[in-house]
């Protein structure tokens, strides 16, 4: 077993008390003594702070850098504005999901976050795909500032960046340390995400720690928030097996992409993708579940109708501090797909009626202007 590699954070997390676990090959904290429904909730009320620099963090360099990553993804990103981000995926020719990623507009480039775990296929698929652009990893910390607070920690800290919306991106100074801002996260909350050299990453969230709204918040705790906020979690939610359309993602296939459009098409698995996007010929699609009493509903967990036909499983589930109730989303079949119709999970051997619902099951807080 390889060597846990550690975050520029890894001695604040020890200091401060974190349960250290191993994830996507980091060491990192999955909760601090708070516990990880107190850390949740504190998120919700107030502001909690997040260690993601485990998170794959690339420039992308060449000619026409738009252009070629639109060969990978189905994302609209010629038509991306300077200084903002989408949400994009990396698909697979059969017409899986290899990753799901975000991607700002630069300018003379493009600024790519990749998940941890798919880090180093991600940055293979790249450079096998752009052989003539450059694909530089950068070495810095990330970290994601999050919830109704957010706002008002920032504007003490860099007051300019507060004046963007959901999903623009910009470079500010933060008593001195230059720090790349994007207004968005992973919670459903308002937020920041800050990019910051790795030498300087300590300091910066020692600063941010030492306003009083902040908590230091764990990998349970933001789980449980993405879950709430129905935010898919690679290799759970998606995956190769899994497409954009299956996985209710067909808002991330650029309009420009679709048959039709002025760039239709152009990548891997485009001829299953846009049928299904156009024809709705799909067989089973992700939905939110809501459960009854107390019981959390975990990943695994098939699902079934009330005449015993397997329908599907759970991907994700646990229970929602903020609901108040089990929440999980998963694959059903898609005549089982219709809000508000009744599912059983089997849980240690007994069947637990779920309804299907609409996500995010609380209301995003996401600044819009």
């Amino acid at each position: 077993m390889s060597e846990l590699k550690h975050t520029p954070l890894h001695a604040l997390h020890v200091e401060l008390g974190g349960k250290m676990v191993p994830f996507a090959g980091y060491d990192m904290p999955v909760q601090y003594p708070l516990g990880v429904k107190r850390e949740h909730e504190h998120t919700r009320r107030a502001c909690g702070l997040f260690d993601v620099s485990h998170m794959g963090q690339i420039l992308l360099r060449g000619p026409r850098p738009a252009e070629a990553l639109e060969t990978l993804v189905p994302a609209d990103i010629v038509g991306l504005a300077e200084g903002m981000q989408r949400y994009a995926l990396f698909t697979a020719e059969e017409g899986g999901i290899l990753d799901d990623l975000m991607v700002v507009n630069g300018g003379d480039h493009l600024y790519l976050v990749v998940n941890a775990a798919c880090r180093e296929q991600d940055i293979a698929h790249l450079r096998r795909g752009l052989p003539d652009h450059e694909v530089e990893v950068v070495d810095r910390g990330l970290l994601a500032l999050q919830g109704p607070a957010a706002a008002e920690v920032m504007q003490r800290l860099c007051p300019e960046a507060c004046e963007m919306v959901f999903m623009q991106h910009g470079h500010f100074t933060i008593e001195g340390i230059d720090v790349w801002v994007s207004r968005s996260g992973y919670t459903g909350e308002d937020g920041f995400e800050m990019s910051v050299a790795a030498e300087q990453t300590e300091a910066l969230a020692r600063r941010l720690l030492g306003e009083e709204e902040v908590e230091a918040i764990g990998l349970g705790a933001r789980d449980s928030l993405r879950l709430e906020a129905g935010l898919c979690l690679y290799g759970h939610d998606i995956d190769t097996e899994t497409t954009p359309v299956e996985a209710g993602l067909i808002w991330a296939i650029g309009k420009p992409r679709r048959r039709g459009g002025e760039r239709a098409g152009g990548f891997p698995g485009a001829d299953l993708i846009l049928h299904q996007v156009a024809e709705k010929d799909h067989r089973r699609k992700r939905v939110g579940l809501l459960g009854e009493g107390r019981a959390p509903v975990r990943e695994g967990a098939e699902l079934y109708d009330a005449e015993d036909n397997r329908l599907g499983r759970v991907t994700s589930g646990g229970f929602g501090p903020s609901v108040g109730r089990p929440v999980s989303m998963g694959y059903v079949a898609i005549e089982a797909s219709e809000v508000g119709t009744t599912v059983y999970a089997e849980v240690r051997g007994k069947r637990l009626p779920m309804t299907v619902t609409r996500m995010p099951f609380v209301t995003p807080g996401y600044h819009r202007g």
